[in-house]
């Protein structure tokens, strides 16, 4: 029987304030978000590894604060005119993005107009100190920022993670082949985040479902590089 072709279905994460999962390593930058509006700076910045969680705070702090998002990458092109300097605005990316000129002015103009009614917030995948700048000027304004990290997963992070990934997904996903799982993974989010998305294309396309004997033969397979 022919196998199934898995189709680019949306499984778009959910992103609201009741699906976060907090845990020591993210509780000061959520109580940070959860403090708007009475933020004592109009600029900062949330930091740490690909999905530690730095979007998802960023769409509860948008929820809350009707802010607009734009990734640094997209100001160095026309969306800087197109933002409305009177809202919030959230810039993602930021040390992911190449330094230019455009990109920097951009940046650079909107943390000097930021204020407590329309504050800006940065993200990034390391503390705001080290992003790189082409505008000498921007270099001491991410100096300046105060930053929220979101380091170190946990157990318990990573397994709430990894239920909420299948979750999103509609998938029953016993509790021992999660454990089985994050046993022998990489201790990151982004590494349970790939895993999942590559258990669900197999199960799909071998219409089956996810089981020890599925993850046992995905982890053999990352064992011998197929």
């Amino acid at each position: 029987m022919p196998s199934q072709i898995p189709l680019p279905l949306d499984n778009a994460p959910a992103l609201t304030r009741a699906d976060f999962i907090v845990a020591d390593g993210n509780r000061d930058a959520l109580a940070f978000i959860e403090s708007w509006p009475a933020w004592a700076v109009p600029a900062a910045a949330l930091y740490g590894p690909a999905a530690s969680g730095k979007s998802h705070l960023a769409a509860i702090w948008m929820a809350r604060s009707r802010a607009q998002r734009v990734s640094a990458a997209a100001l160095s092109g026309s969306a800087f005119v197109l933002l409305d300097r009177t809202y919030p605005v959230v810039i993602e990316d930021v040390d992911t993005s190449q330094p230019n000129p455009a990109r920097d002015t951009a940046i650079f103009e909107l943390l000097e107009s930021a204020s407590h009614a329309a504050p800006v917030l940065l993200t990034g995948r390391t503390e705001p100190a080290s992003w790189t700048f082409a505008l000498p000027d921007l270099g001491s304004r991410f100096s300046a920022l105060v930053g929220f990290s979101l380091w170190a997963p946990d157990d318990f992070l990573l397994r709430r993670l990894a239920q909420k990934l299948f979750e999103d997904r509609q998938l029953a996903v016993p509790e021992q082949t999660v454990e089985q799982m994050l046993r022998a993974l990489e201790r990151s989010p982004a590494a349970v985040r790939e895993f999942v998305a590559r258990a669900d294309a197999k199960a799909l396309a071998e219409g089956r479902s996810i089981n020890s004997a599925l993850v046992r033969e995905l982890l053999a397979r990352d064992a011998t590089g197929e």
